[in-house]
């Protein structure tokens, strides 16, 4: 990170990664505690999934024009906080709850990116948290101990947080979609979007034989989180190329051996490490829309969740499947990493 503002940039990071886990536990929390039990249940999982994932994009360009990143993140965890109150309409509330989460992230990440530079690694540790937010929070709202009133105070203290140490002005450039004129740009921004899809069908349809009790859910959960944030460590300090081959390349190799769990879970850990790489290159396409960018790839998670949420893949869910698109995802990530202009 630049050295004019270490701190401050530490700061955000800090602040901006704790939200992130507190979000995505307190939106897990609520579809499981107060939306899971209703009749439309199944209608609210797409539309959350749609809202928070899928609507990143357009809300991303209204948070490069606005370029007011920390209030937009705020806003998102407003969203999140005041949903309960149309439980009622449980449709309604989904929605509400989706785009809280989205523009949470979208705020969050564009000025992450902002104070990124050249590195990677910043990005890595700001998604990393979502994974066990996801999880512990599904727990939680499974359960009963958890009174629906603290993720009220979770999220007030996550807005008071942002708004009152986030100090940093936004310095979104002017907004621009120049980059899509280039027939260069637009292909890399096409391959890394593939990527992203595969990335989220093969962690949505994966499934271990011995994944059974809580401990090993917990483990496979962490390997999710540290994989990601490892991913920015180390293609800071061996190029982004060299990440993606251990990364995907390793995946494809242990997830041949699955059955057994040490493997399984070094494939889990090394296959997450492209996230930060390909949201870092995808923001390096559209230098001037970082927030268009960061939501055209979580319109892909969108559509890699559609195959497990209609329920069309099981003839798909076997190891040398998932090796396959391993490699496959390595050939397209190196290509689509070669059309990013890296400085």
């Amino acid at each position: 990170m630049g050295a004019r503002h270490t701190k401050e940039s530490t700061l955000m990071l800090t602040i901006y990664s704790a939200v992130h886990f507190l979000v995505d536990f307190c939106c897990a929390f609520i579809m499981f505690r107060l939306l899971s039990h209703t009749a439309v249940w199944y209608t609210t999982i797409l539309l959350y999934n749609f809202c928070a994932f899928a609507m990143q994009m357009p809300l991303g360009i209204i948070a490069d024009r606005l370029n007011r990143n920390a209030l937009f993140a705020a806003a998102g965890c407003l969203l999140v906080l005041i949903s309960p109150l149309f439980i009622s309409v449980p449709i309604l509330a989904a929605v509400i709850l989706g785009l809280g989460n989205g523009a949470f992230h979208v705020g969050g990440g564009v000025d992450v990116l902002n104070i990124s530079e050249k590195k990677c690694w910043p990005l890595g540790i700001f998604v990393s948290p979502g994974a066990f937010g996801i999880y512990f929070g599904a727990i939680a709202g499974r359960g009963t101990v958890l009174p629906v009133y603290t993720v009220t105070i979770m999220l007030a203290a996550a807005i008071l947080m942002i708004l009152l140490f986030i100090r940093k002005k936004s310095d979104n450039a002017a907004f621009s979609l120049a980059g899509t004129g280039k027939a260069g740009t637009v292909a890399a921004a096409v391959l890394l979007f593939l990527v992203v899809c595969l990335r989220s069908f093969v962690g949505m349809t994966l499934s271990f034989p011995w994944k059974s009790g809580w401990h090993w859910a917990v483990i496979l959960t962490t390997a999710v989180v540290f994989g990601k944030a490892a991913g920015g460590i180390i293609s800071d300090k061996i190029g982004m190329s060299r990440t993606s081959l251990i990364s995907l390349g390793g995946a494809a190799l242990l997830f041949l051996l699955g059955n057994y769990p040490i493997a399984g879970v070094a494939a889990i850990f090394l296959f997450n490490m492209t996230m930060p790489l390909t949201l870092w290159a995808i923001a390096k396409a559209f230098p001037q829309a970082k927030g268009f960018s960061f939501g055209l790839l979580t319109f892909a998670l969108f559509i890699g969740f559609i195959p497990s949420y209609l329920n069309i893949v099981p003839v798909m869910s076997s190891f040398t499947i998932f090796a396959l698109l391993s490699l496959f995802s390595l050939a397209i990530l190196l290509l689509g990493l070669r059309g990013v202009k890296q400085e």
